[in-house]
């Protein structure tokens, strides 16, 4: 009898699961999908003719996407690069085996993954098992292979209709943006709602106009001379409002004058119910709110979590526990905390309507043995978070005594609150915004008290609050716009884009966003529209349950987008999406001095360009091209209470009355620009505004010895010589820093590429030195230099590269070395590679020592933080 396959997704979940299983298992990774849709029209047969009618260019737009929706939605799935490999060791493996157990992850992802590797691999669709299990532990994987299923086709529609609408809105609506609006730009069916949600509360705040408003702080003291910090809340039994200085005054005085009188004491016990434990969603928010980690992050840490066996699958939106799981969690909290913190019965909860019942929430996978001591610092903390909300969920409730106090002084009255835990509970473990003891002195009704001191304070009413990743996360799920599982790759892609940035943690969102947002919404309502898209999340739901057809689903969809966009891409005169235009200002170009600048926007941001190039009267070759770039005066590291403060200063539009954005032109000019849609509204300033600019680190070009300045492109910052005639650049990296000077490309023509036809040349880049095909990028072909190769040709190298070409060509066995780049020292070392893996041999230069010192190999499957895996040095 052969063996059997076992395919997982990771090769660190496969070398867990190969241990459990035994000799009789060979278990491979996939390294996640093994193919997918074209990535631009695939291998498919691009048309020798240009496209003249609908059908054909219909028939092109296809070929690109790799699905048709006229054909009953076939799709030309191919192998993606770089997995050739791979696909081609699982058919080996996998034409040798009896059977072939699809070990993937539980979610609609993992049974799509699995779907693909059994049409990949092919053979009797008998041979083919799916495994599904909620933990890697010997228990659930020794279950999950005693009771084998089958793929769940309803699962792989539903993955398969999300991919689809997801690249017809991407591969059909980008092209009309960039047509109406700026090249490169995209859209996106569930990315480009949640820029809407950032635009629209951007605009909330730009619009709103603080209110000032009054409070007032009576110091009182008690018979027994105790002290009491009461507020001002009533005037006649009503609630008081004080609007301003006069008559916050006016309160001031009376008050002084008036006797106090404790009036009413009431005390009351509140019990606070233990938190449920995490699903996905409030992982992310917790993680966020806590630890301060992004969402991406969180969900990073949660699956090497999960792959190592230490909690169970990170994707889930139940709440429910297992019976095991609970016995567990009681067992602990009876033991370590003691009896009165163990409720009678176990603590169950509700999960909301859509969530997978059948799935647990995250939990410690063994609670009993805690996590290992080699585990890093930010993955602790997480399991950490994990484990106290898995506890506490099974834990008593909070018990604490609250107090209110009414005092009256004559016509006012005054309140104080008091708040004291009797008992702590489930928040002796989860201590996560606890709130502190206010105790208030023991007062009777009747009883007098003394003026000690009134404190008016001046306050403005606040701006809503911007997105931060855990409130973004939290209106997603409210409004049901994707799913837990996709919100990572939501909030990333958002800002790779360029549409929205995050700083001190909250969302702004960037000009270009906004246009996008409105051409959307000007052209594709039902795309732009929460509820819409929340109701194809449901359907997608019901495809997922077997309830809906997913060829149905997809061809209503179909129908009504491609209406919107044919409507969408007529003239804007005729009812179609409104081009890009620019905003004429009253400034003359500098450069021709015939012409006023505009304000232009493009997918970078906006500038400023001179209105001469659209001189018809002039011939295009001779017309003005001059552009100048606006900078956002940036106020960073402000409280909430600074940036209202700010939005208070700032001009309002004379147009429509909004907030307006500073931007810096140069050391003279200062514009102000009104982000509402349409509006046009802008005010000019002439002063001294040098200090608006960041002029950036002062550095002297290492080629020519002349001053370096900061400039923006369309890649982001940079220092740019002061010297036309040298051209020289250097980057700014994401720690703000300048990157090092770079030395020249060294050609190797010695060194031939894979590729035939292509040799290599040695270039130095922000990551260190690196081989790299000499015609790239039409030769995508790079890899980290062997040390060999390095005093090869040491006479063609820098001295600042001497001493990599003198390190050791070998390690002890006679293992060849290659020299790699830590990110987190940014220096080079040297590794030795056999078959093109790492043996663990690593070397670091000692510049004081000026030798180079081998460091111990680390125990087998730990991972180095500063090691950067793979053949290539980019």
């Amino acid at each position: 009898m052969g063996k059997s396959l076992v395919i997982v997704e990771s090769p660190s979940k496969a070398a867990i699961i190969n241990r459990f299983l035994g000799d009789n298992y060979v278990v491979r990774a996939s390294v996640g999908h093994i193919r997918d849709l074209p990535v631009s029209g695939g291998k498919a047969e691009k048309p020798k003719t240009r496209a003249k009618t609908k059908a054909d260019k219909n028939e092109a737009l296809f070929r690109r996407m790799g699905i048709d929706p006229a054909n009953h939605w076939k799709a030309d799935y191919e192998i993606m690069p770089g997995k050739e490999k791979v696909v081609s060791e699982l058919k080996k493996l996998a034409k040798s085996a009896d059977k072939v157990y699809l070990a993937t992850d539980l979610d609609r992802e993992g049974e799509a993954i699995a779907w693909h590797l059994r049409e990949v691999l092919g053979g009797d669709d008998s041979r083919y098992l799916r495994v599904k299990y909620p933990e890697i532990t010997k228990k659930a994987i020794d279950n999950a292979f005693a009771h084998p299923g089958q793929i769940n086709m309803d699962l792989v529609k539903a993955q398969q209709t999300r991919r689809f609408l997801d690249r017809v809105v991407g591969f059909m609506v980008s092209p009309l943006l960039w047509k109406k609006v700026a090249r490169g730009l995209s859209a996106g069916r569930v990315q480009s709602v949640a820029v809407e949600l950032i635009v629209d509360r951007e605009r909330e705040i730009r619009a709103f106009v603080p209110e000032e408003y009054w409070t007032v702080g009576v110091q009182a003291q008690t018979q027994n001379g105790e002290g009491i910090s009461l507020d001002l809340a009533q005037y006649q039994g009503k609630k008081l409002v004080l609007h301003n200085k006069a008559e916050t005054d006016k309160a001031v005085a009376d008050l002084k004058g008036q006797s106090l009188t404790v009036s009413a004491v009431e005390s009351r016990r509140q019990k606070t119910h233990a938190l449920p434990p995490f699903t996905t969603s409030t992982l992310q928010q917790a993680a966020n709110q806590r630890l301060g980690f992004t969402v991406k992050k969180t969900m990073t840490i949660a699956q090497h979590l999960y792959e190592q066996g230490l909690i169970t699958y990170m994707r889930t939106d139940s709440v429910n526990l297992s019976a095991e799981a609970i016995a567990a969690a009681r067992g602990i909290i009876g033991k370590e905390y003691g009896e009165k913190f163990l409720p009678e019965k176990p603590n169950f909860y509700h999960s909301r309507e859509s969530a997978q019942e059948a799935h647990e929430a995250i939990r410690p996978s063994h609670p009993d043995k805690g996590a290992p001591a080699s585990l890093e610092r930010d993955a602790q903390r997480l399991y950490d978070l994990i484990y106290a909300r898995y506890l506490a969920s099974q834990m008593s409730e909070c018990v604490f005594e609250s107090t209110s106090v009414t005092v009256d002084a004559g016509p006012y009255a005054l309140k104080a609150a008091g708040h004291v835990v009797i008992f702590d509970g489930f928040r002796r473990v989860w201590k996560f915004g606890k709130q502190d003891d206010v105790e208030l002195p023991p007062l009777k009704q009747g009883e007098s008290l003394s003026l000690e001191g009134i404190t008016p304070l001046q306050h403005f009413t606040q701006p809503p609050a911007r997105f931060s990743e855990a409130t973004l996360v939290k209106q997603l799920e409210k409004d049901g716009i994707g799913r837990p599982s996709t919100y990572a790759a939501i909030i990333s892609t958002i800002q790779d884009r360029g549409y929205v940035r995050i700083e001190r943690g909250r969302f702004y969102a960037e000009p270009m966003g906004e246009i996008v947002t409105d051409r959307l919404r000007f052209s594709f309502k039902d795309l732009m529209d929460t509820q819409f898209t929340a109701r194809m999340e449901n359907q997608l739901d019901d495809i997922a349950d077997g309830k809906a057809d997913w060829e149905q689903s997809l061809d209503g969809f179909y129908g009504a987008f491609e209406k919107s966009l044919e409507a969408a891409s007529q003239p804007a005169a005729a009812g179609g999406m409104p081009e890009n235009r620019p905003t004429e200002i009253d400034l003359t170009c500098p450069k021709c001095k015939k012409h006023h600048m505009a304000v232009q926007s493009g997918k970078t941001g906006i500038f400023l360009s001179c209105l001469g190039f659209y001189d018809k009267t002039v011939p295009e070759e001779e017309r003005c091209r001059n552009t100048m770039s606006l900078h956002m005066v940036e106020h960073k590291k402000l409280t909430d209470e600074q940036e209202a403060e700010l939005l208070r200063s700032r001009p309002r539009c004379p147009k429509c009355g909004a907030a307006m954005e500073p931007y810096s032109i140069d050391d003279r000019h200062r514009l102000y620009l009104c982000g509402t849609p349409n509006c046009g509204g802008y005010k000019l300033e002439e002063g001294d505004f040098s200090g608006d600019i960041d002029k950036g680190p002062e550095i002297t070009c290492e080629r020519c010895g002349s001053p370096m300045i900061l400039k923006e492109g369309r890649f982001g910052k940079y220092m740019a010589c002061t010297n036309a005639e040298c051209g020289n650049t250097r980057k700014i990296l994401k720690n703000g820093q300048v990157a090092p000077p770079r030395e020249d490309p060294v050609d190797l023509p010695e060194l031939l590429c894979k590729a035939k036809g292509s040799h290599y040349v040695l270039r130095d880049g922000a990551a260190g030195i690196f081989l790299a095909a000499h015609n790239f990028p039409k030769v995508r072909e790079t890899r980290a230099p062997l040390v060999s190769e390095l005093k090869r040709f040491r006479d063609r190298l820098s001295p600042k590269f001497y001493y990599l070409a003198d390190a050791p060509e070998a390690d002890p066995e006679g293992n060849p070395t290659e020299v790699r780049f830590s990110r987190k020292s940014r220096k080079q070392y040297i590794i030795s590679v056999k078959d093109d893996k790492p043996t663990g041999y690593v070397a670091f230069y000692d510049e004081d020592k000026g030798q180079w010192e081998a460091q111990k190999p680390e125990a087998k499957g730990t991972k180095r933080s500063y090691t950067r895996r793979g053949k290539s040095a980019r």
